[in-house]
């Protein structure tokens, strides 16, 4: 079996992974959570048990070095651009993803054309084993 087509096949793959991984945007690991709290003054409209309470405020927060990290992202712009750039980096890790299976792919099928090869040249008569060369009398 000629392993070359597939060979072709992921090569191309994994370029065009590399390439859409080149044009990846800003991008930050973690969750976005609105929050909404009571303030705990007894006239204002959080009081009331129906109420949700002052907010949103939003957290983002991520995993760093094994502690968990909380920034609070104040502004709406801010929040669609963390949005965007927590959006950004899932794109990355699949993309990342993807390009370690194709590339796994790719080097299997690159070992079986090596075998093809050496097994093709094998049967046109070369020899497997390399040639000894005998030593002149001194």
């Amino acid at each position: 079996m000629n392993g070359q087509p597939d060979a072709e096949k992921l090569t191309h793959r994994r370029d065009e992974l590399k390439a859409e991984i080149a044009n990846i945007n800003d991008m930050r690991p973690g969750s976005l959570t609105p929050r909404f709290r009571k303030c705990g003054k007894p006239n204002c409209h959080c009081s009331s048990e129906t109420s949700p309470g002052h907010g949103p405020s939003w957290s983002l927060t991520r995993e760093l070095h094994g502690k968990t990290i909380t920034k609070i992202i104040s502004s709406s712009a801010a929040v669609e651009t963390t949005k965007q750039q927590i959006s950004e980096f899932k794109r990355f890790r699949e993309l990342s993803r993807e390009l370690i299976e194709i590339s796994d792919k790719l080097c299997d099928a690159k070992l079986e054309i090596l075998k093809a090869d050496a097994e093709a040249t094998a049967k046109k008569g070369a020899s497997k084993t390399a040639s000894k060369r005998k030593s002149q009398p001194s």
